[in-house]
């Protein structure tokens, strides 16, 4: 009989049975995944460029084939919403297009003066790099990371979570038809002790991790101990601004999908609405009519918004931070509890009278709950923005941008989206500061992340 120190199991949120098992990868199995991933290095990194980013192009071709059937895998095995699933698949596509394009620029040597000399900026790759990814965007998440690592010359070592190595399996597949050679992009099974080894191997260069505090806290410890360098994606509580100027019907929109897309399960979700008393009430009027009227059900099914949660353990969670909340003082207004029957759904739910000593203030809520805030002024929002341990992500909504970016500046997060609710692109860097981490994803900032940024100084006699 299995157990789950055997296996990673793999269950259907909507419905609780079993998916798969997963067995996890033994002594041998792991020590030839990384022999194959430190061999697919030597010759990777000597692979021009111009063939690299060629890979990045059937990779797009690869997912966009297979679409259907990655999309259903996600949906089963984390439950989002199918027409999300297929959103998540196109855009990891395109992904691949922008740094098959936009990539080998980026990379090219950049001249600089030097005394007596020149000298210039080579951008070299530097070896395997270990992934330990989530579960919630289980496509998005792990390209966004492999994807410029592997253009710039590195291999990829992929640890994702247990509940989606069906839909990993799937992307692997898709890697090996797009022609990357095998250990280019590796895939393991593994438990913690098996991350700790691995980050003290030689072989491994550096560490990307995307998760909970805790969890990227332990690993950049590991890493520490062994001079590797990391970058961290983890946990967010993002404000979303709502000033007495703003255009409710615009802002009620994006707070809506800012905080209950992927069933609230985003690190850089809209969790805490921070609104100028002069509109509370109307932005709280309608925000709870437009959540009230979101559709819950078969994730499967191309009209459900609302999925089930992926995992019980973080709807008991949710569920346990809500009920604090609320005998804190907080205001139910919609919601509040889990809904009873088959799957693992949580009623979209929205609190209000929330003030910066509640739980829900304090902790980061990741599933589809709102807290809201009142705010006296500009200002003030920006003091309650402020008042996190988190630093991913916020957002403001106004009319007045030349205020809207002045605020800016004094927003301690890692992005700051003006009109519009916070969102990852491959243009633009991704991450954070304080413990929502350090490093950055996407744009030229992730394309660099993983490179030996090589000084070449030629003296002229």
């Amino acid at each position: 009989m299995t157990t789950p120190d055997t296996h990673a199991i793999s269950l259907n949120p909507f419905n609780g049975q079993r998916i798969a098992e997963y067995p996890f990868d033994t002594a041998l199995t792991l020590e030839m995944a990384v022999t194959q991933g430190s061999a697919a290095y030597k010759q990777w990194r000597k692979t021009d460029i111009a063939q690299r980013a060629s890979h990045l192009h059937n990779l797009a071709t690869e997912l966009r084939e297979a679409s259907e059937d990655i999309s259903r895998m996600i949906s089963r095995e984390m439950g989002k919403p199918i027409k999300q699933a297929r959103a998540e698949v196109e855009k990891s596509a395109s992904l691949c297009e922008w740094y098959a394009l936009q990539g080998p620029a980026m990379l090219a040597p950049e001249p600089t003066m030097v005394d007596n000399g020149e000298a210039h900026i080579h951008y070299r790759p530097s070896g395997m790099i270990l992934a330990v990814m989530p579960w919630n965007f289980p496509v998005w998440q792990i390209l966004r990371g492999a994807v410029p690592a592997l253009l710039a010359g590195n291999t990829f070592l992929l640890k994702p979570a247990p509940n989606v190595m069906g839909t990993t399996r799937l992307v692997k597949q898709a890697a090996l038809k797009a022609g990357f050679p095998a250990g280019a992009f590796g895939v393991i099974n593994v438990g913690n002790a098996d991350v700790a080894g691995l980050i003290a191997d030689p072989r491994i260069v550096a560490v990307t991790v995307t998760g909970s505090v805790r969890a990227g806290g332990a690993i950049a410890e590991l890493a520490g101990k062994s001079l590797k360098k990391c970058v961290l994606e983890l946990g967010g509580s993002d404000p979303f601004i709502v000033l007495n100027d703003a255009n409710l019907d615009e802002a009620v929109k994006a707070a809506v999908t800012g905080r209950y897309q992927n069933t609230g399960q985003v690190c850089a979700a809209a969790k805490r609405m921070i609104v100028e008393e002069g509109v509370l009430e109307a932005f709280t009027e309608k925000f709870v009519a437009a959540t009230r009227a979101l559709v819950i059900g078969d994730p499967q099914d191309d009209d459900t918004y609302i999925g089930p949660m992926a995992r019980y353990d973080l709807r008991d969670e949710l569920d346990r931070q809500v009920q604090e909340t609320l005998s804190e003082g907080a205001t139910l207004l919609l919601g509040g509890e889990k809904i009873a029957g088959e799957g693992n759904f949580y009623a979209p739910t929205i609190l209000s009278n929330v003030t910066p000593q509640m739980t829900a203030f304090r902790q980061e809520l990741f599933g589809p709950v709102a807290a809201i805030t009142v705010a006296r002024d500009a200002e003030h929002a920006v003091e309650l923005a402020n008042d996190s341990d988190f630093g991913l992500s916020a957002t403001i909504y106004t009319a007045d941008l030349a205020r809207a970016e002045q605020m800016t500046g004094e927003l301690e997060t890692g992005g700051v989206f003006i009109n519009g609710y916070s969102a990852s692109d491959p243009r633009v860097a991704f991450g954070g500061v304080k413990k929502s981490g350090y490093g950055r994803e996407l744009s030229h900032f992730g394309l660099r992340e993983f490179c030996n940024v090589q000084t070449v100084w030629s003296n002229r006699k």
